[in-house]
């Protein structure tokens, strides 16, 4: 017999009761929360609240944060700082990827491979192709 696979962190499984249960808050607490904008609980047909794991982590660190004393604004401002920390970081690893992959087109256009030294390029800059090409390669440097 095969059991169905666990929920994902962004499944809405869990009804306000059980929420409150595993959080620690009273429900009426989970309902302020949610007006307050600190929260989006998923709905069923019928308008009910569904939480998921996701939604239960995040109730728990609100509930740290106000049991050290932080206020909800401070709360709502710290969590707005961590989703742009995060954000920052996704995005610094996409640029990663991509100067990588650059930085290996390159290689391949000088007819290097990826274990030849190239000469270091001055501290900050890209080399920059300047061969004729059927197009163009820009490459950008941001200023200092």
């Amino acid at each position: 017999m095969t059991s169905a696979p666990p929920p994902g962190p962004d499944a809405a499984v869990y009804v306000i009761s059980v929420a409150a249960e595993l959080t620690g808050l009273h429900p009426q607490t989970l309902r302020s929360y949610e007006r307050l904008g600190l929260i989006s609980p998923g709905r069923t047909g019928g308008g009910g609240r569904r939480y998921s794991a996701r939604d239960i982590d995040l109730l728990r660190e609100i509930a740290q944060l106000t049991a050290s004393g932080i206020g909800i604004e401070g709360v709502r401002r710290i969590l707005d700082l961590e989703n742009r920390v995060l954000a920052l970081q996704l995005r610094n690893a996409e640029l990663t990827t991509e100067l990588e992959a650059t930085r290996e087109a390159l290689r391949q256009r000088l007819g290097r491979r990826s274990g030849d030294q190239p000469p270091p390029p001055p501290p900050g800059k890209l080399p920059v192709l300047r061969d004729s090409l059927p197009g163009h390669v820009v490459v950008w440097r941001r200023g200092q």
